[in-house]
C-alpha cells in the first residue's frame, strides 16, 4: 500500500521522490520476514543546541524506520554528550554491535560518518566486524549515501572517514591554541566543583565558599601540626566530611590539597596535557608544554606564610630517610586560629 507522501509537507515544499531503494533490502532476505532496523544516534556536546539536535535525531529515525512497511523498528541506539573519537565510552554504541552480533538487527542507519566515529580505524573495524556476520549486518550513513554492503562501499568509506578523523584533528587542535591563548592571557579553564573551597562569582570571578574553605584551613593547620595526611582523613571521615566529589577522605586526598597552589591564591595552568586527541586522556605536563604561574589571581583561603610552611614540610617528607620527626612540627599557621579552637588539635 503506497502512502501519499505529500501528506505533512509545508505549501512551499516540493517532493522529489526516491528512485532507488534506500538501503539494499534485496541482499537481507526480506520476503521471508521484514528487515530488522536500528538507528544510532549522538551529539558531541552538552549544549542545548546539542541536546535540540539530539531529540530531534531520535524522533527523526523512529518516524522514519516506523514509515517502512518491510522494516520493523528494532530501536534506537543513542549516546548523549560524548566525543565520537573513540568508542570505549559510549555504552550505548558498544551495545548495539553486541545486539547486532547476536543476530537481533539487519541494518543500522546513522545520519553520517563522524557522528559514527571519527576515528578511521573504529570505523572500519566496526563495518568489517558488522560484514563478517551470518547474515552480514549493513550501516546507512545517511549524509554520504554510503551503504556498507554495497561493493563500493568500504573504499568510500576509508577516504571519508581518514577525512573526518583529520577534521577531529584539526578541531582538537585548534582547541589546544584557544587554551593555551587564554593560558598566556592569564584566563585558566577551571571546573571549580572538582575542589574545595570555591565558587565562580560575579563576571567568573572567584569567590570563597566558607563552609567548605574551613575543611581546607583544617587541613593545613593540623598538617602544620604535625599529623600525617592518613590520620587527617580519618579525623574528617569521624566528623562526617567529604571531599568534593562527596566521597570519603584518603591520604591522597589530603596531600592533593596541601599541594594545591589555588588554596594560596595563585593558579598553574597546563598541568597536564592531551597528547593523543583520539583517546583524550590527559597526562601530567613533565615539560612537553609550557606551563603558566600567575600569582595572586584570587583571593586564598590560607596564608601565603601557611603555604610556605607546608610546602617545606612536604619537601622534607619526600627527601628525608626514615622516620625522623619533622622540624616543623611546632609551627603554627597564624590564619586559623578560629578554626584551631573549633577543631582542636589532638
Amino acid at each position: 500500500m503506497k502512502k501519499d507522501m505529500r501528506q505533512g509537507l509545508a505549501p512551499n515544499v516540493t517532493l522529489i521522490p526516491a528512485t532507488r531503494p534506500f538501503v539494499a533490502t534485496e541482499d537481507k532476505g526480506t520476503s521471508e520476514r521484514k528487515m530488522r532496523v536500528a538507528a544510532y544516534c549522538r551529539v558531541s556536546t552538552g549544549e542545548d543546541s546539542q541536546q535540540t539536535s539530539y531529540a530531534t535525531q531520535k524522533e527523526f529515525y523512529t518516524r522514519l524506520i516506523q514509515e517502512r512497511e518491510e522494516w520493523e523498528f528494532a530501536g534506537i541506539y543513542a549516546d548523549e554528550a560524548l566525543s565520537g573519537t573513540s568508542r570505549s565510552k559510549r555504552v550505548r554504541f558498544n551495545e548495539m554491535m553486541e545486539d547486532a552480533a547476536k543476530g537481533k538487527l539487519d541494518y543500522i542507519i546513522t545520519k553520517s560518518i563522524s557522528r559514527f566515529a571519527r576515528n578511521t580505524l573504529d570505523t572500519l573495524n566496526c563495518v568489517r566486524q558488522l560484514r563478517r556476520l551470518d547474515p552480514p549486518v549493513g550501516i546507512y550513513f545517511e549524509k554520504e549515501n554510503i551503504d556498507t554492503l554495497d561493493a563500493k562501499g568500504e573504499l568510500i568509506l576509508t577516504i571519508l572517514s581518514a577525512l573526518a578523523q583529520e577534521e577531529s584533528r584539526s578541531i582538537s587542535e585548534n582547541i589546544r591554541w584557544t587554551f593555551q591563548k587564554n593560558f598566556q592571557e592569564g584566563k585558566p579553564h577551571v571546573n571549580l566543583r572538582r575542589m574545595l573551597g570555591y565558587d565562580f562569582g560575579p563576571e567568573g570571578s572567584w569567590i570563597i565558599v566558607e563552609e567548605q574553605a574551613q575543611i581546607v584551613r583544617y587541613i593545613f593547620c593540623h598538617y602544620l601540626h604535625g599529623k600525617s595526611g592518613r590520620r587527617i582523613a580519618q579525623d574528617l571521615n569521624a566528623m562526617g566530611k567529604q571531599t568534593a566529589h562527596g566521597n570519603s577522605w584518603r591520604s591522597e586526598a589530603i596531600y592533593g590539597i596541601l599541594r594545591n597552589e589555588k588554596y594560596v591564591g595563585d593558579l598553574e595552568m597546563q598541568k597536564t596535557i592531551t597528547k593523543d586527541f583520539l583517546t583524550h586522556r590527559s597526562i601530567p605536563n613533565r615539560g612537553e608544554a609550557p606551563r603558566y604561574y600567575v600569582r595572586d589571581h584570587h583571593p586564598g583561603i590560607i596564608s601565603r606564610e601557611t603555604w610556605e610552611k607546608v610546602q617545606g614540610m612536604l619537601g622534607h617528607q619526600q627527601n628525608r630517610k626514615g622516620p625522623k620527626a619533622s622540624p616543623f612540627r611546632n609551627l603554627r599557621c597564624g590564619c586559623c586560629e578560629d578554626l584551631c579552637a573549633e577543631w582542636p588539635i589532638v
